[in-house]
């Protein structure tokens, strides 16, 4: 089992397996007119991270899934990833994650069984980590191996973070650096180094744990993870569902330096294309922008990305502390700021 390199039963991999902004808006049409259900607080219209259903007693109840296909080629390790990357939706909510379900499909004559178990076996320490069971689940018998988890969690109302309740003149912040997409192209192209691999499966398997405590800070104005649609895509949803403009300071944004070793070798995956073809009208670049370099960075697909804040200046000192406290020390200082509504949604510039 050793052998056996699980990317290459998979066309895709991680939140590279997304189907593109574009696509996405057509399949999500609909002429059906669904009733009202005041409950609701949180469903399709605003595209975050999770649905969100008020229980009537101060608390909000959160649902969420995701699951992909293997973006490293442990089984172990794509369990972990793909089960940090779902209760990070939880997280994104300024929530706190109760239970999860597994999500399993299964080439059962080209992979074998003992695989899938290794796979639920990281699942469970994920689960273990964020202090919850993992309660259930369903398999099927499928052509390419795919898990994830479906997860509930809970907020208490007032701690609720959307992704498109942004206000003028907040403050950006990131939680992880951007450039996972192409490392794990590496990876698959069996291209990376030991070292830059180890990189790799620490940051995919890392919780967004500061999410809950970034919840209790009134002054987050919103808040999203960054994956598949890359560090612009996410940030163009937050931008526009709150009706504003965005400052991106690319010399302030962090990227893995060794995201730029195998860029420069022209190593990226596919998504990071089709992302940017959705994007590319509403990004305008200022001087000094590596201009090159960003477009393949910016839309490039993240599995488990950081948290994406925007925060009044006042909060400020409240967020970084929060960050301190959870080890993001490094993540504590803004890249840019939400403003007027303008003729481009996001102007990246070099300070």
């Amino acid at each position: 089992m050793s052998e056996i390199r699980l990317t290459q039963y998979s066309h895709g991999g991680g939140c590279g397996c997304k189907i593109s902004p574009a696509v996405l808006s057509n399949i999500l049409k609909t002429a059906v007119v669904a009733p009202d259900y005041p409950a609701l607080l949180v469903g399709n219209a605003s595209n975050d991270d999770a649905a969100a259903y008020d229980l009537g007693n101060g608390t909000a109840l959160i649902s969420t899934t995701d699951f992909f296909m293997p973006i490293v080629d442990d089984a172990y390790a794509f369990g972990q990833i793909a089960s940090a990357n779902s209760i990070s939706d939880v997280y994104a909510m300024g929530g706190k994650p109760l239970m999860a379900i597994a999500i399993l499909g299964w080439p059962v004559e080209k992979l074998p069984a003992e695989l899938a178990q290794r796979v639920l076996e990281g699942a469970r320490s994920i689960c273990l980590e964020a202090g919850i069971p993992l309660a259930g689940g369903h398999s099927i018998d499928s052509p390419e191996p795919i898990f994830g988890l479906a997860v509930t969690g809970l907020v208490d109302l007032p701690n609720l973070k959307r992704n498109n309740t942004a206000q003028e003149g907040d403050l950006l912040f990131l939680t992880k650096p951007i450039g996972v997409g192409i490392l794990a192209t590496a990876s698959k192209r069996e291209k990376i180094s030991p070292e830059h691999l180890e990189q790799l499966i620490k940051q995919l398997t890392t919780l967004n744990k500061a999410g809950e405590a970034l919840g209790k800070i009134a002054g987050v104005h919103a808040m999203t993870d960054v994956t598949g649609f890359g560090l612009i895509g996410h940030l163009m949803e937050m931008a526009q569902g709150s009706g504003l403009g965005a400052e991106l300071d690319y010399g302030k944004t962090p990227i893995l330096e060794s995201a730029r070793v195998y860029q420069q070798q022209k190593i990226g995956p596919d998504a990071t294309f089709r992302n940017w073809n959705s994007y590319s009208s509403q990004v305008g670049f200022g001087p000094g922008v590596n201009v090159m370099e960003a477009f393949h960075l910016l839309p490039d697909p993240q599995t488990n990305g950081g948290l994406l804040i925007a925060a009044a200046p006042t909060a400020v000192a409240e967020v970084q502390a929060v960050l301190e406290s959870f080890g993001l020390g490094a993540f504590a200082q803004p890249i840019g700021r939400l403003t007027a509504a303008g003729e481009k949604t996001i102007q990246v510039i070099n300070s």
